[in-house]
C-alpha cells in the first residue's frame, strides 16, 4: 500500500497527550507585541509560530489551544495584528503570533513594513523551532498562502500545515481540500510531512497539535 503523502497527523498516545495539556495547563500570559526586531524577546525558550492570512481562525485556534477565551483577541477586521505578538506558555515556551497576511485594506507602506519585519524574525530567530501555518479548510491553500510558504521556505524555517475551521466543511469537501492542500506542500521543501486538521469550535485537533508543540526539541 503506498503512503500517503503529508497524512493527517494522528492523535497522540495518553502520555504525549498529558504532555501537552500539562504545557497549556500552565500559566499563559501576553508578554508584548513587536513592531521591529530590536524589541524581540530574549531568546531564552523555545518558541513556535502561527501564521495565516486575515480571518483564517489563528486568534481562535490560540485561544483553543491555551483554554483562554480572549488571549488572542479575534477580529473580523482583516490586519488588525500588526504586530508580532508574544505569549508564554508555562516557563518554557513561546507562542508567536504573526501579522495576518492577505489583507486587501491596509496602505501599502503598511503591508511592506509588515513583510519586512516578517523576513527578519523568520529567518533570524534561531530558538524558532516551527511554523504552523493555517489553512481555511474552505478554501486551501491560496495564492496569498504561496508567498508565505516561499518565504518559510527561503529561510529554512520547518513549516507544518494546520487546516482550520474544518467543522464547516462536509467531509467530502473537506477531502478535496485536502488533497489541493497536498498537491500545494509537495513543491516546498521546508513543509512538515503531515497535516493537522482543526476546529477551534468544536475542539477537533487541538490536542494533537498541544502536543506536537510539547515534544518539539
Amino acid at each position: 500500500m503506498m503512503q500517503l503523502s503529508f497524512p493527517i497527523a494522528e492523535e497522540p498516545d495518553p502520555q504525549i497527550a498529558e504532555q501537552g495539556r500539562l504545557l497549556f495547563a500552565g500559566d499563559t500570559t501576553f508578554v508584548k507585541g513587536v513592531v521591529a526586531m530590536d524589541g524581540l524577546p530574549e531568546p531564552d525558550r523555545m518558541e513556535v509560530c502561527f501564521a495565516g492570512r486575515s480571518n483564517v481562525g489563528k486568534s481562535s485556534l490560540i485561544n483553543a489551544l491555551t483554554g483562554m477565551k480572549a488571549l488572542a483577541r479575534a477580529s473580523n477586521t482583516p490586519g488588525r495584528t500588526q504586530e508580532i505578538n508574544f505569549f508564554t506558555a508555562g516557563e518554557s515556551h513561546y507562542l508567536v503570533d504573526l501579522p495576518g497576511y492577505g489583507y486587501a485594506n491596509a496602505p501599502v507602506p503598511v503591508v511592506e513594513k509588515w513583510q519586512r519585519l516578517l523576513k527578519q524574525y523568520l529567518s533570524g530567530r534561531q530558538t524558532l523551532r516551527r511554523a504552523f501555518v493555517l489553512i481555511d479548510a474552505r478554501h486551501g491553500v491560496k495564492k496569498v498562502d504561496e508567498e508565505i510558504l516561499s518565504l518559510l521556505d527561503s529561510s529554512a524555517v520547518t513549516f507544518q500545515a494546520v487546516l482550520t475551521k474544518a467543522d464547516k466543511v462536509k467531509e467530502k469537501e473537506r477531502e478535496k481540500v485536502l488533497d489541493q492542500v497536498r498537491a500545494a506542500l509537495s513543491k516546498h521543501p521546508a513543509a512538515y510531512p503531515e497535516i493537522v486538521v482543526t476546529s477551534s469550535e468544536k475542539g477537533w485537533g487541538i490536542p494533537t497539535l498541544r502536543a506536537i508543540i510539547a515534544t518539539l526539541e
